[in-house]
């Protein structure tokens, strides 16, 4: 079982020279993207958005969206990222429209990201593998569209937000399963912070809720179940790491609801309206609409895999729409089996849940 306390923060100790190492990596990476200028959906969010100049009242941030309009209006795109808004101001304050800036601060943010991955690496994995993990996680070519878009910023600072949640939830264990709460509430905070960056900030909490039950607590389903089902059968009582875990849990998820009945409100109970240009599949009839949706999830994880077809905008007709059955098996390329089997959750396991939790709530 992955020991706490000190432990975990022995294990997450980052070097001088391994960030360092990660400072230099990510340098010679991106040094050239500071010449990019500014593209696509940079030009809305930044060239024409108003509430990046110093005589828009601050408090417009956060009434308005990503693009600079008001949450109100029918039209928005109900992005609501204020955080990431206010550090195009802050360029803004001290270079107006100097691309350079801009994507200079996208180059510093994603280097933090890969010190705080290496720091969540160290708690599953030893020292140079972790290190060679946060090095390929640094130069990962389906981050380009997030390091050199300066709008790809939501992306990293959510990312820094997300695992710093995540890492201050792995210290709320204490000695003899009692429960550390400050780390907790500093979480909750995080996650509040890192939801204000983009929105799929929020999905931390599910990974936080399998570290507890299968991580921290040791759990496996099978064992998990049998104790339910003896609970439930009334043959035995609570353990009191279970109470520990629930209790824990609950608070997690109170919190995690509270955060989406603010976004609601925030967004006035609207859905975005998209056109068939911006997401074809999101105004497709069933089942094309269904269909795709689901063929997304290989997309995306042979892109992991095999990021050799790249795309700098995802709109319009960039995939095709899956209308038929026979459609999906010709788009399909690989067929991914998850094999779940009785033992004790394995750090790939982990990091695999990790991914699949993000991308389910998220999509």
């Amino acid at each position: 079982m992955l020991q706490l306390g000190s432990t975990v923060q022995k294990m997450a100790y980052v070097s001088p020279k391994e960030i360092a190492l990660i400072v230099g990596v990510v340098t010679a990476c991106y040094w050239n993207s500071l010449f990019c200028g500014f593209v696509f959906d940079d030009v809305s969010a930044i060239l024409d958005n108003k509430d990046l100049h110093p005589s828009t009242p601050l408090k417009n941030l956060f009434l308005n969206d990503f693009w600079g309009t008001p949450m109100s209006e029918e039209r928005s795109h109900k992005s609501y990222r204020p955080l990431t808004v206010l550090t195009f101001r802050l360029n803004y304050l001290f270079s107006e429209l100097n691309a350079v800036s801009y994507h200079l601060l996208n180059i510093i943010f994603h280097t933090v990201v890969c010190i705080v991955f290496l720091k969540v690496c160290k708690l599953f994995l030893d020292s140079r593998s972790s290190v060679v993990a946060s090095l390929l996680f640094a130069v990962h070519p389906i981050h380009t569209e997030a390091v050199t878009g300066v709008v790809g910023r939501a992306e990293l600072l959510s990312s820094i937000f997300f695992l710093t949640a995540f890492l201050s939830y792995t210290r709320s264990k204490g000695p003899e399963n009692t429960i550390v709460w400050t780390p907790i509430a500093l979480t909750v905070f995080l996650v509040a912070v890192a939801t204000l960056c983009k929105e799929q900030g929020i999905t931390v909490v599910g990974i936080c809720c399998v570290y507890e039950v299968f991580m921290a607590q040791g759990y496996t389903l099978p064992i998990l179940w049998d104790t339910v089902l003896q609970i439930l059968q009334g043959k035995g009582s609570i353990p009191y790491c279970m109470l520990q875990m629930l209790l824990k849990l609950i608070v997690l998820m109170f919190s995690t609801l509270l955060l989406v009945v603010i976004r609601v409100q925030v967004i006035q109970s609207q859905l975005p309206v998209f056109t068939r240009f911006d997401n074809p599949a999101a105004v497709s009839p069933a089942p094309a609409r269904q269909l795709t949706f689901n063929y997304l999830l290989p997309v995306n994880a042979w892109l992991l895999l095999n990021p050799s077809e790249l795309c700098c905008d995802w709109t319009m007709g960039t995939i095709p729409l899956v209308e038929t059955l026979l459609d999906l098996l010709m788009y399909m390329k690989e067929n991914i089996q998850l094999v779940s089997r009785p033992s004790k959750l394995s750090t790939v396991e982990f990091s695999v849940s990790l991914l699949v939790i993000e991308y389910l709530i998220y999509s």
